[in-house]
């Protein structure tokens, strides 16, 4: 098996993993497929051609991974069409993204508390429990991705400066 048809396959596996997390399987497709790509950059008739699925379908899921960061459009210049590729600091920036998810399910795990009537009852127990999952994970998860890009960035120079 050659090296790109290794990455095809990688690519392929890690699709259907999140589609059977729930991500949309030309989402999944078309992400992996930047993901795992040799080249800097595709276009959308790049994607079509290798995943042999509509332009539609493509465009859709572009339109997902753009929206969630994972996609960003490139100049090309002497190109006519729109060129993509996945970002550099797209997982960081996907998880501190997610700290607004975070904030906002924290915030109503402490209204329904407070509509629960406290913790003494069926609901106010599930809802505290959140609300204290939320918290720890509000509190913890903003260092956590600041000590990764320090030691990311720390790696990334080791391997410039190797060449």
């Amino acid at each position: 098996m050659s090296d790109n048809e290794r990455l095809r396959d990688l690519a392929e596996n890690l699709a259907l993993i999140l589609a059977q997390g729930g991500m949309q399987k030309a989402t999944a497709r078309v992400m992996t497929s930047l993901l795992f790509s040799r080249q800097e950059t595709m276009t959308a008739a790049d994607l079509c051609e290798e995943l042999q699925i509509s332009s539609g379908a493509v465009s859709g899921a572009m339109k997902q991974l753009a929206q969630s960061g994972l996609l960003e459009r490139v100049p090309a210049p002497g190109s006519r069409r729109d060129h993509y590729r996945f970002p550099d600091g797209a997982w960081a920036r996907l998880m501190s993204q997610q700290n607004q998810l975070l904030s906002t399910m924290s915030e109503v795990a402490e209204q329904g508390l407070a509509a629960a009537d406290g913790p003494s009852t069926p609901a106010g127990r599930r809802l505290a429990e959140m609300g204290d999952f939320y918290a720890f994970m509000l509190r913890e998860l903003p260092p956590l991705i600041a000590r990764w890009r320090t030691d990311f960035t720390a790696k990334r120079e080791v391997r410039v400066w190797r060449g």
